[in-house]
């Protein structure tokens, strides 16, 4: 029932951002990302769809899986395909459409505000203005892997924490590149990341959000992400994972099955377990507990 609301939810949303009528093999699910007030998200998939000329009072950022789309911005026609980032800035009038078969895409429309506390935090104070992307579109593939892999967990609602890291992440990169936009040093965060390590190593069965352990360790969101990879090698996300990791390893040595360990480790499913477990042990849970059953 859950999956079927949100079916019609989307299609809803879908209908309000004028994207219906759509031919066969054509699709398109907007979605929210629920740990970002306001966020949208779409991934859509356009072989005759064509986007009339508007304007969004966000920005509008993603990249293109497959294909090719065209689109006009500043009067000037551009070819997005994969690896590809595409820019809007806020109320810029732009248009699309496939180009030579059509395309696949995935694309989020972030607010002024968030991407003024992303700015904020890698600037290390308040901003001044609102950050402008220079170029409609940049080919950077590391940027792109960033926004893919966030926007997938994000669609998957399996772990949310890794979809809002790597969501910040990815803005922050785009902004820092294809902005201009200053990035501070670090300064002294070790007692501020001490908090984050004890909260999550304290709460690593739970589903934290990164805007919890941020608030509680006294840090910006996306200033928590590079302060904790800088004192650990990890950031908060994997930090987490492995805490879950080190927990089971425990239980499965005391013989618990793979799926109730899973069950009290956070984990969302015995899979997410194994998938975890096996990066780092290069074992699955079950071989890992029956060598300790011996």
């Amino acid at each position: 029932m859950a999956a079927y609301d949100r079916a019609m939810n989307a299609v809803s949303q879908i209908e309000a951002f004028g994207i219906e009528g759509l031919v066969a093999n054509e699709r398109a699910v907007l979605f929210p990302a629920r740990r970002f007030e306001g966020l949208d998200c779409l991934s859509a998939t356009f072989q005759r769809h064509i986007y009339a000329p508007h304007q969004h009072d966000t920005y509008v950022l993603g990249t293109i899986e497959s294909g090719c789309e065209s689109f006009t911005v500043r009067g000037i026609k551009h070819y997005a395909r994969p690896d590809h980032i595409t820019f809007v800035n806020p109320l810029e009038t732009h248009d699309g459409a496939p180009h030579e078969g059509g395309y696949s895409y995935r694309m989020t429309y972030p607010s002024v505000t968030l991407m003024r506390e992303v700015a904020a935090s890698l600037a290390g104070g308040e901003v001044v203005g609102t950050p402008f992307f220079r170029e409609p579109l940049v080919f950077d593939p590391h940027g792109a892997e960033l926004f893919r892999t966030a926007h997938r967990a994000i669609e998957a609602g399996i772990d949310l924490l890794q979809g809002e890291e790597m969501l910040l992440r990815f803005y922050a990169h785009c902004l820092a590149h294809h902005a201009d936009w200053p990035v501070a040093p670090l300064g002294r965060e070790a007692i501020h990341v001490g908090r984050a390590r004890e909260l999550i190593e304290a709460r690593y069965d739970e589903d934290l959000s990164l805007a919890e352990i941020a608030r509680l360790s006294g840090l910006a969101r996306h200033h928590l992400i590079r302060a904790f990879r800088r004192e650990t090698g990890l950031t908060p996300h994997a930090y987490l994972i492995d805490a879950r990791i080190r927990r089971a390893r425990d239980l499965l040595c005391r013989g618990e099955r793979p799926g109730d360990v899973a069950a009290a480790t956070g984990f969302c499913d015995q899979a997410h377990l194994t998938r975890a477990f096996k990066a780092r042990y290069a074992l699955t849970p079950g071989a890992f507990r029956a060598a300790h059953l011996i």
